[in-house]
C-alpha cells in the first residue's frame, strides 16, 4: 500500500476531513491515488473519489472531469463521488445525500455572554493536555459513547481506528480534559493542512464533564491552530439539528456543499471492447 507521507501535498492542502490522506487510510485501509487535481481511494473494485480539486474545492467543472479519469480506471464495480455538487456523470438511479461542512475563522468571533460563561466553568473544573498518547480511559470513553447512542456500523468502525490514524498522522493532536485525574472528554484536532485545521472527533463523560467541556475543547483546537497559522476550523458535516446549532453558537463563517454520490459501473461488455478496439 502507498503510504500517506506519499501524499503530504494533498493533505497539506486539504480543505475536508477526506483529504487528510493518513486518516482515510488509516479507518479505511484503502489505497489513495491522485485522479486529476483531487484524490480518491480504492478498496478492491470500489472507488470513492474526494471532488474537491486542491487548488479550488469548488470547482465543479475540475470535479466532473477527474470523475471522467476514474471512470475510466479498469476494473471497477462502483464509484462514490463527494464533492460540491453532483457529478453530470450519475445516472439518475444513483444513491444520493447531501449535508455541509462548516468552517469557523481563526480567530473566531468573540463569543457571546453565554458561552463566555460555560468557557470560564469548565476551565475552572477542567484541564486542557495536548498528547498523541492514548490510552484505555480514552478506549473505554469511546465504548462507552457507542453503547449510549444508535450508530451505523460505518461511524463505529471509523472511532474503533482512532488510534491507528492518532499513530499514522503526525499532524494530528489529541486535547484530553481531566477533572483532577479523571478524564471527562477529549477531542482529537488535525494540523496537517497549511490553511485548514480540523475538529475532528470530541468525546464527553456525561457524568464528569461539566456544561462547556466541548466548547472548551473546541476554544484548545482554536488556539492551536492559531499558533500555526492556520486561517479557519473546518468542523465537519452539519448531521443534526443539535451540531448545527452548537457550530451556530460559535460563529461559523462559511458552509461547504457535501453531496455523496454512488453508483454501480456496469463492466463493459466484450462486443463493445470489441468496437472500441477497431475504431481506433
Amino acid at each position: 500500500m502507498i503510504g500517506p507521507d506519499s501524499f503530504a501535498g494533498v493533505s497539506a492542502a486539504a480543505a475536508v476531513p477526506e483529504q487528510v490522506v493518513a486518516y482515510v487510510t488509516a479507518v479505511a485501509g484503502s489505497r489513495p491515488r491522485m485522479v486529476g487535481s483531487c484524490v480518491g481511494y480504492q478498496s478492491g473494485t470500489e472507488f470513492v473519489l474526494v471532488g474537491y480539486p486542491l487548488d479550488d474545492p469548488a470547482d465543479e467543472q475540475a470535479m466532473a472531469e477527474a470523475v471522467g479519469n476514474a471512470l475510466r480506471i479498469p476494473d471497477l464495480s462502483r464509484i462514490t463521488v463527494i464533492g460540491p455538487a453532483g457529478p453530470p456523470q450519475a445516472p439518475a438511479s444513483s444513491a444520493v445525500s447531501e449535508d455541509f461542512y462548516s468552517f469557523l475563522a481563526v480567530p473566531p468571533p468573540a463569543p457571546g455572554q453565554k458561552l463566555r460563561n460555560m468557557l470560564r466553568r469548565a476551565g475552572r473544573e477542567l484541564t486542557v493536555e495536548k498528547t498523541r498518547t492514548w490510552g484505555e480511559e480514552h478506549t473505554a470513553l469511546v465504548r462507552r459513547y457507542l453503547e449510549e447512542r444508535d450508530f451505523d456500523p460505518g461511524t463505529a468502525h471509523i472511532f474503533g481506528n482512532i488510534p491507528r490514524y492518532l499513530a499514522l498522522s503526525s499532524g494530528s493532536l489529541m486535547f484530553s480534559a481531566r477533572k483532577e485525574t479523571r478524564l471527562a472528554a477529549f477531542a482529537v484536532g488535525e494540523f496537517s493542512s497549511f490553511s485548514t485545521a480540523f475538529f475532528m472527533f470530541c468525546f464527553r463523560d456525561p457524568a464528569e464533564a461539566p456544561p462547556g467541556s466541548t466548547d472548551l475543547l473546541l476554544s484548545s483546537v482554536l488556539d492551536e491552530a492559531g499558533s500555526r497559522g492556520h486561517m479557519r476550523v473546518n468542523l465537519g458535516l452539519q448531521i443534526n439539528a443539535g451540531i448545527s446549532f452548537f457550530k451556530r453558537k460559535w460563529g461559523e463563517s462559511t458552509k461547504l456543499r457535501c453531496v455523496q454520490v454512488s453508483w454501480d459501473i456496469k463492466p463493459e461488455s466484450f462486443s463493445s471492447r470489441l468496437r472500441a478496439l477497431f475504431s481506433r
